[in-house]
């Protein structure tokens, strides 16, 4: 049978996906990318903020539509939407034949096959639960992701209990994975021909902490690094105070490291930064980056920040706008906040009206705008390595006797960050590192022509 496979949210989100979707191929099953086709539909779901959720809810919808009219035979939910409201749509989707929780995503085969032998719809047991301190485990991967890109969940759930934020309450308590199941799944999505390998987790920087006693990360980026056919390892979700001497020695001595770290800070007024229940301080944050630029001088250090956060005045919003400034992240996204049921932020006053939050995100993003513009700039001359992603098409495409080739630098994570275009008379092919010399920049993206 044919099952049409719907990953939303974050890519910690797309590695649990790929882990079912090894499941289900291992029990027979058959992955369509068209819906006409499908038996069954899995949608995993995020709800990390509103927007998320909605086009969490958007997407059961339509597809509790086919279901409904009987081009679907079943239809499961699964992630952080099925965790958080699963009696809301046991209740009120009766189209939807099963609801698993975030930590109950092995019992997916065994939930189809429940489903399909139901006699109707909205009948039977359609609620697959776990504890959610349950141990994490590795497993066998189906890539969703294009290319020579591959993402390692490291860790699952979060510790922080950050007062804006419902992770703890739907992803549990932090979790690290068996460092031999990570070297396991690495190997095999080299196999796979992976040569960037992407680490992600709610929190990368306390690795290991819960099984060995010690955080572990610069240990396991060295044992990952000996792995032949990974070219580039990327550090995603660093948070600041967990960066230690010893992680920044590690970026700076392993070659396939990549001289890139995302650094989730959020804000920079201690005021703010104590009620969203961070555990840094505006010096901290600041010494921290100037450790990292002293260890490893090309460092390319993206962040994310929270606008528009309950009791924000003008005055923190001038500190975070000061401190953007003086920090000259090379990547930066800001989100406005938004309030979520259930945590303690959502309690907190005044909450900040909505068209502040959206001109406060735009103030700060035209300021980064400039740093980064002038970033990209700063960068012609610089030979760099790149990874091909593809070729564009079309006659705006070709260039002399060659083409325009798709690639990304040491300081572009793929999806988010900036993209380098190629002038090369030599076809490339997708996951090719070639040597590039960067001829110029338009925005956040940079032009290069190939060398030998």
């Amino acid at each position: 049978m044919k099952i049409y496979f719907v990953s939303l949210g974050c890519d910690k989100n797309l590695v649990d996906s790929e882990k079912m979707l090894g499941q289900l191929t291992d029990s027979g099953y058959e992955i369509t990318y068209d819906v006409e086709t499908a038996d069954i539909a899995v949608v995993n779901t995020c709800c990390f903020i509103h927007d998320a959720q909605q086009e969490s809810v958007d997407t059961i919808l339509e597809l509790a539509e086919r279901r409904k009219t009987g081009s679907l035979k079943a239809l499961v939910v699964t992630g952080c939407l099925a965790q958080r409201y699963r009696e809301e749509i046991v209740r009120d989707i009766p189209e939807v034949d099963a609801v698993l929780g975030t930590t109950a995503a092995d019992s997916l085969t065994r939930a189809v096959q429940d489903a399909l032998q139901r006699p109707e719809k909205g009948t039977g047991e359609r609620l697959y639960l776990a504890p959610l301190d349950r141990p994490e485990r590795g497993g066998k991967l189906v890539l969703a992701t294009p290319g020579a890109v591959g993402y390692l969940k490291i860790a699952e759930g979060c510790n922080k209990c950050c007062t804006y934020c419902v992770i703890p309450s739907v992803r549990g308590p932090y979790r690290s994975i068996p460092e031999e199941d990570l070297l396991s799944q690495a190997r095999m999505l080299a196999r796979q021909g992976v040569k960037e390998l992407i680490l992600v987790a709610q929190e990368t920087t306390v690795y290991g902490v819960d099984l060995y006693g010690k955080k572990a990360l610069p240990e396991l980026l060295s044992k990952l690094c000996g792995i032949d056919g990974i070219a580039w390892i990327r550090l995603l979700y660093c948070y600041p105070e967990e960066i230690t001497e010893e992680l920044i020695a590690t970026v700076a001595a392993e070659p396939k490291v990549l001289h890139y770290i995302d650094m989730p800070v959020q804000h920079a007024s201690d005021r703010i930064l104590k009620a969203m229940g961070r555990h840094t301080n505006r010096a901290d944050l600041e010494a921290v980056i100037g450790q990292l630029r002293s260890a490893v001088p090309d460092i390319c250090i993206r962040t994310t920040l929270i606008t528009g956060f309950p009791g924000e005045t003008d005055t923190d919003h001038r500190h975070l706008m000061a401190f953007v400034r003086k920090m000259k992240f090379d990547r930066l996204g800001v989100f406005t906040y938004s309030r979520e049921d259930g945590t303690p932020a959502a309690a907190m006053s005044p909450q900040v009206p909505a068209r502040v939050k959206k001109q406060r995100q735009k103030e700060i993003m035209l300021l980064q705008q400039e740093i980064a513009f002038r970033k990209a700039r700063g960068m012609k001359g610089r030979r760099l390595e790149a990874i091909v992603e593809g070729r564009l098409t079309g006659e705006e495409a070709q260039s002399g006797n060659g083409g325009i080739y798709v690639a990304r630098t040491y300081r572009d994570a793929p999806g988010i960050d900036g993209l380098l275009f190629i002038d090369s008379e030599r076809e490339l092919l997708s996951g090719d590192l070639v040597q590039v010399k960067v001829t110029g920049a338009k925005d956040y993206d940079l032009t290069g022509e190939l060398l030998p």
